[in-house]
């Protein structure tokens, strides 16, 4: 399976499959979630292929208060690093985020996963 495939099993449920890659489709209902892979670390060896690869992966969520916005982090925060395929690792804690035109509150998180190649 895809790290993506996987991102969705254990995420999309917790925003009722409101989770997309990079962004949203407009007018989509809140609360929703997106992620996008913005890095990792490479591995080499020096003979054959890694099993794994890591990626670095930023989440958002968007919601109508801040409260939500921020429980919904915090539990999308949990649920990756308590699976046990993503092997997650927090990169910082949540940062809150307005959006000025809508002012719908967010907040972001990065994550380091590793997953299988």
């Amino acid at each position: 399976m895809t790290v993506e495939v996987e991102l969705q099993r254990a995420l999309a449920p917790m925003v009722e499959d409101r989770l997309f890659p990079d962004e949203a489709p407009a007018d989509t209902a809140l609360p929703y979630a997106t992620y996008s892979q913005i890095g990792g670390k490479a591995l080499t060896f020096l003979a054959g292929l890694p099993d794994k690869r890591n990626g670095r992966f930023q989440f958002n969520v968007w919601a109508k208060t801040r409260d939500e916005a921020n429980a919904l982090m915090r539990a999308i925060a949990d649920a990756l690093e308590l699976d046990d395929v993503l092997q997650a690792t927090p990169l910082g804690e949540l940062a809150a985020t307005l959006e000025p035109e809508t002012k719908l509150r967010g907040a972001t998180q990065d994550f380091s996963i590793w997953f299988p190649r």
